[in-house]
């Protein structure tokens, strides 16, 4: 007797989710901003900026 397997809704949905909130950061151009972030902050670090 074997089981029947039954996909688990609740990891799908947060998968889901988070795919959904991924790509509303990158229409609202987040990752533009990190990188910002990121070169002001190296270019400090070694003295340039």
């Amino acid at each position: 007797m074997k089981k029947k397997f039954t996909p688990r809704r609740a990891p799908m949905l947060l998968l889901v989710f988070f795919l959904l909130l991924f790509l509303a950061g990158i229409a609202l151009g987040e990752p533009t901003r990190v990188l910002e972030q990121a070169w002001s902050i190296c270019l400090s670090c070694i003295g340039i900026g």
